[in-house]
């Protein structure tokens, strides 16, 4: 079960900027006085009567025969709702300018039946034939390959980027709690020019990098020199800063307004100008504008179904004949379905260059991240500014070899001087931004502000910290199982405190019902002079384990004596006494590929009803009470532009579309450290994420193992990965028992299929619950040489069998084993409820043939 590191992300994004959940002093916004025009974007008549209102406020004021209004906004209210009868209401986010002019246009509803009484502006059916504004986007789709920056032979350029984050729409009342008393220096008044309203605002994070980029067209190559960068950095015991950064800018992508789908916030969303989107926009030409050369089209663009990952906003074409983009303005619509955005806002501006083409010269993206539409959310914004932009210099291609991305300067860890950054700066930073340095600086020297982290990491990691040790995790401390009864265990890890190089972890349990102790203690040592959590790690690790296991339970992200796993379908009472003592080198690579080298004597032992027997020759059953193994085992994995947050226990991947590719290999040696068998064990396998635009991505799992040698017992075979708790799992069979199926050879396939609502989206009422639908199938086909198959000889031992003598282990037959499950995700934002079908193999003793599945994931 995922229970505890599937939030893992999300809410160590939350905490960790929650937990400098204090800062800054006084004031409130002044009144807002907007003044505008209500048009219909069809035929550019005014709309009368139209009403005009801030949301959440009971300030509100209509449109006058022409179309004009004038409103004037509270402090607090960021956003106003146009609406009239027969049109589909418009939400806008307003500046904190006290003056502000408007120009608004609204869509037909289609699907609204006009009140007799009321007479709207007379207007036509949407119909992508013989529009204009269709008709232009063609023509911009038709050119975008040459006025992306990759139609250049060679381009070079500097590159300045800047992430900024902290919570907002802070009222006094929340400033004012006794808790934030020690912190009023923290707190920022609203910065107008970020158009937040209300009255305090709590900066927690801030990144800036600086760069040299060269590009060139064949072959189409990239190349980063990041010359300098520097982050706000949190105590490293309690938050992995670099994994932050990674999911920052993972948040915070590029937009490349050329490219068919955008992805933000771990989302692609279609491009106005994809190939596509005529299908799923609808075009208006809403402006000309001819204060520029060239003349400059307004096309304005509006998602024909709003709950889908689509934009909304402008687009400023040049009437070149290039037909580039000048211009744009992209945001969403508010019943879009993405989870705690309240409000998106980015900008693109191109600037001409000297071959009167147009290249990025800025772009910023402002994220309002919350769970509810009203009160504190966490704000953002990433601006990234391009400066002397060349073509045409060719750089020899010594330029462009090694990875895509160099850090040039010293060290990662150092920051240039305040002196360099003043220089090089291509726009200054704010007063509120040059204040988060200092200010996180600060809280590290605060005891109350340590005791909060200490806190958040008990909550979050189950760990609670005790000076150079930290004792947890908490949710294994009680459990339960058939064999073992009620368990109790304690354990504990070292931190950098009592060593930045070495790192130790351990446990004891006791079991009350088999009366047995059980331990677990490992040693890693770094050895490249950092954490043994530093990528890239390079650690030397030795480790023994005296422990209950069930054979074929595989589980990722969580140990098997978590309180959740404890409750299971079925028969569960086969398990295993394990005592392992190993060995292993690891030796990871910046390009993101890494070697495992092990050595291990593993001692087995059947526990519960597990047991095993081999046929003598008289055919009885001769019963074994242990096995021995020795095991080398090497394993490789190779994932390009890989990143992930780093915990302390695990990785949690920040998914891309790269594959990522592993290998692994284990021999049996047998008479080495009283080992019994000889084998080899290969697995190859192959995880990649394919995304289909709108609609959504699927997850594909693609695995073989093959294992060499004969008359193999079968603890030794692949064991298949079942499961009997109640848990969806990703890697498991979910409707498969423990030790349902063997094999020494086998392919598998395992793939996740998510739309992202492109159905729901659709339905009525339906979709505004905001559920996604998810639908999977997991299919393994194995089979089992003679050799090895107890039906066959009497070399290895008997497969189990239930109370009534009936086999519940088998190898595989003639046809593979199949499940497959349909499901809805983001029930209440997190919640992941499968029906899973067994599609064969039903005849088998105890076999499910259905079951429901609940797995719980907060994502976007």
């Amino acid at each position: 079960m995922k229970f505890i590191i599937q939030i893992r992300v999300a809410s160590k994004f939350v905490a960790t900027l929650f937990a400098i959940l204090a800062f800054a002093s006084t004031s409130f916004a002044q009144t807002l006085h907007i003044k505008g025009k209500v048009m219909d974007v069809t035929n550019k008549q005014p709309i009368g009567y139209a009403t005009i209102a801030a949301i959440g406020s009971t300030t509100a004021t209509s449109t006058d025969d022409n179309g004009n209004f004038a409103l004037n906004v509270e402090p607090g209210f960021s956003k106003i709702r146009i609406s009239y009868v027969g049109y589909e209401s418009q939400d806008l986010s307003i500046s904190a300018d006290a003056y502000q002019e408007l120009t608004v246009y609204l869509v037909p509803d289609e699907n609204t039946i006009e009140a007799v009484e009321i007479k709207a502006p007379r207007r036509s059916k949407y119909s992508n034939k013989n529009n204009p504004a269709v008709e232009l986007i063609r023509k911009v789709i038709e050119h975008k390959d040459e006025n992306r920056l990759e139609a250049y032979e060679y381009a070079q350029y500097q590159q300045y980027e800047k992430i900024s984050l902290g919570l907002s729409n802070l009222s006094e009342k929340f400033k004012n709690r006794k808790v934030f008393k020690n912190y009023q220096f923290l707190f920022e008044k609203d910065d107008a020019e970020e158009g937040s309203v209300r009255g305090y605002t709590l900066p927690a994070f801030i990144e800036e990098r600086l760069s040299q980029v060269y590009t060139r067209k064949k072959p189409n190559t990239t190349k980063q020199l990041i010359l300098a960068e520097q982050r706000a950095q949190f105590d490293p015991k309690f938050i992995d800063n670099n994994g932050l950064s990674n999911y920052f800018n993972k948040l915070y992508q590029d937009i490349d307004i050329y490219e068919s789908n955008i992805e933000l916030v771990t989302n692609q969303f279609l491009s106005p100008i994809a190939g596509s989107s005529p299908t799923f926009y609808k075009f208006y030409i809403t402006d000309t504008i001819k204060t520029e050369t060239p003349y400059l089209v307004e096309l304005s663009f509006f998602p024909r179904n709003k709950a889908d990952l689509l934009f909304q906003g402008r687009l400023y074409i040049t009437l070149d004949g290039r037909y580039a983009v000048k211009k744009a303005e992209l945001s969403v619509a508010d019943d879009i379905n993405l989870n705690f955005v309240r409000d998106l806002d980015a900008k693109l501006d191109f600037e001409k260059d000297l071959n009167n083409r147009y290249y990025l010269k800025t772009s910023s993206l402002g994220l309002d991240f919350s769970l509810t539409d009203k009160g504190t959310g966490i704000k953002g914004n990433r601006t990234v500014t391009f400066e002397d932009f060349q073509t045409g210099l060719a750089q020899p291609d010594s330029t462009y070899a090694g990875p895509a991305v160099v850090k040039v300067y010293e060290q990662q860890t150092e920051r240039l001087t305040e002196d360099y950054w003043l220089t090089h700066r291509p726009v200054p930073l704010k007063a509120n931004e040059q204040n988060i340095y200092k200010n996180i600086d600060t809280l590290q020297l605060m005891p109350s502000f340590q005791r909060f982290l200490d806190i958040s990491s008990l909550v979050l990691s189950g760990y609670k910290q005790l000076g150079p040790f930290e004792v947890g995790p908490v949710n294994t401390f009680y459990s339960f199982n058939p064999v073992e009864g009620f368990r109790l265990r304690l354990g504990g890890r070292t931190t950098d405190r009592l060593s930045k190089r070495f790192y130790a972890e351990g446990y004891t349990a006791y079991g009350f019902k088999d009366e047995k102790w059980k331990y677990f203690l490992s040693g890693t040592y770094a050895l490249n002079n950092k954490s043994v959590y530093t990528f890239p790690q390079h650690y030397i690790r030795a480790s023994v384990m005296r422990d209950t296991k069930i054979p074929g339970q595989n589980l990722e992200f969580v140990q098997e004596d978590n309180f959740l796993l404890s409750f299971k379908r079925g028969d569960n009472e086969r398990f295993l006494y394990n005592d392992i003592y190993r060995i292993e080198y690891k030796k990871e690579f910046t390009n993101n590929f890494s070697y495992v080298v092990g050595l291990s004597k593993w001692k087995q032992q059947p526990a519960g009803i597990l047991t095993y027997q081999m046929l003598d020759a008289n055919g009885n059953n001769r019963l074994f009470n242990e096995l021995n193994t020795t095991e080398l085992s090497l394993s490789l994995r190779y994932a390009p532009h890989e990143e992930f947050y780093q915990g302390k226990l695990y990785r949690t991947p920040i998914f891309n579309k790269y594959p990522i590719f592993y290998m692994n290999y284990v021999a049996g040696l047998k008479n080495v450290l009283q080992g019994d068998y000889n084998y080899h064990n290969f697995t190859l396998g192959v995880d990649k994420r394919f995304y289909f635009s709108q609609l959504g991505y699927a997850d594909v799992n693609v695995e073989g193992n093959y294992i060499l040698g004969d008359n193999i017992p079968f603890p030794f075979l692949n064991i298949h990965r079942a499961n009997q708790t109640y848990a969806y799992q990703l890697r498991s069979y979910n409707l498969m028992n423990f030790l349902e199926f063997v094999s020494d050879h086998s392919v598998s396939t395992n793939i996740q299929y998510y739309m992202n609502g492109f159905i729901l989206n659709k339905v009525p009422l339906i979709k505004k619950l905001k559920w996604r639908e998810v639908f999977s199938i997991k299919a393994i086909y194995g089979r089992l040489r003679n050799e090895n198959n107890p039906a066959y000889t009497s070399n290895v031992f008997q497969f189990q069998e239930n109370a009534d003598g009936e086999p519940i282990t088998y190898g595989f037959g003639s046809k593979p084993y199949v499940e497959a499950s349909v499901g809805l995700t983001n029930i209440f934002k997190f919640i992941r409820v499968d029906y899973v079908r067994r599609l064969n193999y039903l005849d088998q003793p105890d076999a499910p043939k259905h079951g429901i599945r609940v797995r719980v994931k907060f994502d976007f």
